[in-house]
């Protein structure tokens, strides 16, 4: 069986390509119960003009795809932060059986910090959460690229 840690290397794999697109690095794969990958993607909300491209959505879509089921019964979800709202949503709706993530997202996280879906008792599906895998790397890899961002918009303020 593959380690939490293992799978959340893999996730950063990918959440270093949507940084490298200039996407904001957020990466995800999706794993059997046997610990076979199903899918791997990373955010593409830029790329392919869809707010909806985010990587959790896209390893959703594909892994359906691949089994001809919209159910995505007793797999992992692995995702480097904390998803949102719609993310969580199709989580649930997917019947995943556990999501591991690495550093929670006060802001926009559905997954037990802004909003708990996963244990929200008026939803008919419980999702197992396991947090804070590999967090120091996940943080650092979305905080970097942000403070870049934001380098980059500040030196193009200045100059004429």
């Amino acid at each position: 069986m593959i380690r939490d840690s293992d799978m959340m290397k893999l996730a950063l794999a990918q959440a270093e390509k949507a940084g490298e697109e200039g996407e904001v690095p957020i990466g995800a794969l999706l794993l059997t119960a046997e610990g076979d990958i199903l899918s791997a993607a990373h955010n593409q909300t830029i790329g392919r003009s869809d707010p909806t491209a985010h990587a959790e959505i896209l390893v959703l879509r594909d892994a359906a795809r691949k089994l001809g089921n919209y159910r995505l019964l007793n797999t992992t979800l692995c995702v480097t932060i904390e998803p949102c709202l719609m993310c969580m949503g199709a989580i649930i709706h997917a019947r995943v059986s556990k999501l591991v993530f690495g550093v929670k997202d006060p802001k926009w996280g559905a997954g037990g910090s802004l909003y708990d879906f996963p244990n929200d008792p008026r939803l008919n599906h419980r999702v197992d959460v396991v947090h804070g895998v590999c967090e120091a790397e996940c943080r650092g890899l979305i905080q970097n690229f942000f403070r870049a961002r934001r380098k980059n918009i500040a030196r193009n303020r200045i100059m004429p």
